[in-house]
């Protein structure tokens, strides 16, 4: 029963990936595109499937990948979502610097490009804030990376929802509303897991 539980759970997450991805290849629109535009388009479905990865790696929700595993594999895929958006930001910045131009100065009359913006620079100090990590101490830097983590996801939701490209829709929505779920359930739970911990210790404290 286990083994099967663990086969669900990893089919489901790739699935909930691979899907979006698979019927992105296979949307019309990439015959009219830019080999470099198509990679650039790609390196965002990337992204955001790597955000549905991050919060269940932090919560030790994924099997084989729990504790200092999990904490090591949230690291390098958080690596991976960096260069992924760097790849998507830089691709799209080569195929039509006047757009990402007015995008990054907020200027686009495009109504999903300031929160694709907001959310890549939340990334970046994400992995800014990383190398100073210990400079910061820990509790500084969950409450940063906490904060953090609802611009990343609120604003990539937005953004991946509000586009019309290859994504296709109802696969899209999907891949969105889980990257969401996924955030808030950790996030309830590691509120829950610190609130049992301090009142732990204050029950240790009077005895």
């Amino acid at each position: 029963m286990r083994s099967a539980r663990v086969a669900l759970i990893w089919a489901a997450l790739a699935a909930a990936i691979g899907v979006p991805i698979a019927a992105a290849a296979a949307s019309p629109l990439l015959a009219w595109r830019d080999p470099l535009y198509i990679l650039a388009g790609f390196a965002g479905i990337v992204a955001l499937g790597a955000m549905l990865v991050q919060p269940l790696l932090i919560g030790g929700y994924l099997p084989g990948l729990s504790g200092r595993l999990g904490r090591r594999a949230h690291h390098w895929i958080g690596g991976t979502l960096v260069a992924a958006v760097v790849i998507h930001v830089g691709g799209l910045w080569i195929t039509s610097p006047p757009d990402m131009i007015d995008a990054l100065l907020f200027a686009s009359p495009t109504p999903f490009s300031p929160w694709g913006v907001i959310a890549m620079w939340a990334i970046f100090a994400v992995a800014l804030l990383a190398a100073f990590r210990r400079r910061l101490g820990p509790r500084k830097w969950r409450i940063a990376h906490l904060l953090l983590a609802i611009v990343i996801v609120a604003g990539s939701v937005v953004h991946g929802l509000l586009i019309e490209g290859t994504m296709e829709t109802a696969s899209k929505a999907a891949l969105c509303m889980l990257v969401l779920a996924a955030a808030i359930k950790v996030m309830a739970d590691l509120q829950g897991w610190r609130k049992r911990g301090s009142l732990r210790g204050q029950n240790i404290a009077r005895q």
